[in-house]
């Protein structure tokens, strides 16, 4: 599931145009999880509780009060998603990862729980930057385990969300690439690179996954960054 702005996407596509003339943005992707009980569930809650949250906070926080704010917002939604579970056995350990840009403050933060990503393409070269809170990269691998440490919910004990200011690595040419593991599992990354370096959109993205196998919901962000 995917938050642009004030939209909402579930099994859809679109295209928005931007303004960081606004004093907040909010891009959030998050992928509910695969084995735990309605995953699309907590999805759905975590990003309407993400932006209403958002919606609410002061346009001129600062880079220590802004990480604060979300620190204490992720206390509170994983409580609420583990009290929907114990009220209800339906959505007992039900879960979801989170990734998000946001701009706020004047600055931009990427913000990460799980093993959804965001990568940055620039000058022809890609990076992610973050980092999976997987059981493969705390074990030292460079594949992939669907196997994860973290999240939202999904019986967590101690949840935590990864939050840097980036504003310094976003130029104008970049290409940024917001993707849950349903992309990644499938499509390497050099062959990511080369589809963002030609231009491709999120749709071309999601399609390459779906013919290789697509055996997990995929969901893809990308963003141009014009003058």
């Amino acid at each position: 599931m995917i938050l642009v702005k004030e939209s909402f996407l579930r099994n859809g596509k679109d295209h928005y145009e931007l303004d960081t003339d606004e004093k907040k943005m909010l891009i959030a992707l998050a992928d509910g999880m695969g084995g735990h009980n309605c995953g699309e569930v907590a999805s759905s809650d975590v990003l309407h509780n993400l932006r209403y949250y958002f919606s609410d906070l002061p346009d001129n926080l600062s880079t220590k009060a802004f990480p604060d704010a979300i620190y204490g917002w992720l206390t509170s939604i994983c409580r609420t998603i583990d009290t929907k579970g114990h009220s209800d056995p339906m959505y007992l350990n039900m879960g979801t990862t989170l990734v998000s840009l946001v701009y706020i403050g004047g600055e931009f933060y990427w913000m990460n729980c799980g093993d959804s990503r965001f990568y940055r393409l620039h000058d022809g070269v890609l990076t992610q930057l973050t980092t999976d809170h997987s059981l493969s990269q705390m074990m030292g691998s460079k594949e992939h385990s669907s196997l994860i440490v973290n999240c939202i919910g999904g019986g967590c004990k101690e949840s935590y969300i990864d939050i840097e200011k980036c504003t310094d690595q976003i130029e104008v040419g970049d290409v940024l690439l917001l993707c849950s593991d349903g992309l990644t599992d499938m499509v390497d990354d050099e062959t990511i690179k080369g589809q963002l370096a030609a231009g491709f959109d999120a749709d071309a993205l999601c399609q390459l996954a779906d013919d290789a196998g697509g055996y997990d919901n995929v969901s893809v962000i990308v963003i141009h960054v014009e003058e």
